[in-house]
């Protein structure tokens, strides 16, 4: 196949294209401004422009760009920002693969943020969307593949939990702190937590560009963890203790702002129904498994 991908030089979409490669495909990379190499090409999505000639030649599409959520401080400009990217970015390639009428697959990005805080309820792709800013987003960038969909494009939205990866990404940034000796439960370190190993992440992907799935698409663990779990467990993987005091939720918050009551002490115990049910294995099926492979 010959695979287009935006957000190539992110933190799953770094690991994506050499893996995508190694299975045989022809891999084409979005880049905003000039294309600086033969596998690129230009697209630019804030201003919505992305020519449906460059697609022309193309079998499926990845969808992975937009503003990282967690990495910076939630202000105001930064949440327009959040969206935006997401918004803008998902219609200018939905409505660009709908007009080539080339591209037969697209994979879009989401995010478990879908589901806002569901306690400790179980919950898969059936579930309906809760309340938030992240919900919010996600209703917004999920809906931003309608062109695409209406064409009859096999259309899957990737709802992703934590990507689990020492290169990158929330973890990479908790794993700092416990070695130091300081990974502490968050918040009452009762909440849930789904995750995935970056690997699995991957294998998933390139799993749905073949399987004959739509729709939501949660990629998580099969087996979703609460916070102090998984805070031992990382505490094990780089053999440290756990530090003894948790970290109060009005620390959390004054350091992160409204981010913190949305993504780090809400319960989100998600599974992954679709994947199971269309036969996905997952290489790291717990989080001892895959915060090991991943550090």
């Amino acid at each position: 196949m010959k695979i287009a991908v935006t957000g190539a030089s992110g933190l799953i979409g770094s690991a994506l294209l050499p893996a995508l490669r190694a299975d045989g495909h022809d891999v084409v990379r979005f880049v905003r401004g000039e294309a600086d190499a033969p596998d690129a090409r230009s697209w630019d999505p804030s201003a919505r422009r992305l020519d449906p000639e460059q697609l022309a030649d193309v079998d499926a599409v990845v969808h992975l760009a937009g503003a990282g959520v967690g990495d910076k401080r939630w202000t105001d400009d930064r949440k327009r920002l959040v969206l935006q990217s997401r918004v803008d970015g998902t219609n200018t390639v939905a409505e660009a693969v709908a007009a080539s009428g080339h591209p037969e697959v697209l994979l879009s990005a989401s995010a478990i943020g879908w589901y806002g805080d569901t306690g400790a309820r179980l919950t898969d792709e059936t579930a309906p969307s809760g309340d938030g800013f992240l919900a919010e987003v996600c209703r917004a960038w999920e809906a931003g593949t309608a062109a695409a969909e209406q064409a009859g494009v096999r259309t899957a939205h990737l709802r992703s939990g934590i990507v689990l990866s020492g290169r990158g990404g929330a973890l990479a940034r908790q794993a700092q702190v416990a070695r130091l000796g300081l990974g502490a439960p968050l918040g009452s370190g009762r909440q849930w937590v789904s995750w995935i190993s970056l690997p699995d992440e991957v294998a998933a992907i390139r799993h749905l560009l073949t399987a004959d799935v739509e729709g939501p698409v949660n990629l998580v663990g099969p087996a979703p963890v609460t916070n102090a779990e998984f805070t031992r467990a990382l505490n094990r993987a780089v053999h440290r203790p756990t530090f003894p005091v948790a970290v109060p939720g009005f620390v959390l918050r004054a350091a992160l702002g409204q981010f913190a009551d949305e993504g780090v002490l809400i319960g989100q115990r998600v599974v992954p129904a679709v994947l199971e049910r269309g036969g996905f294995s997952f290489a790291h099926g717990d989080v001892d498994t895959a915060l090991r492979a991943v550090l």
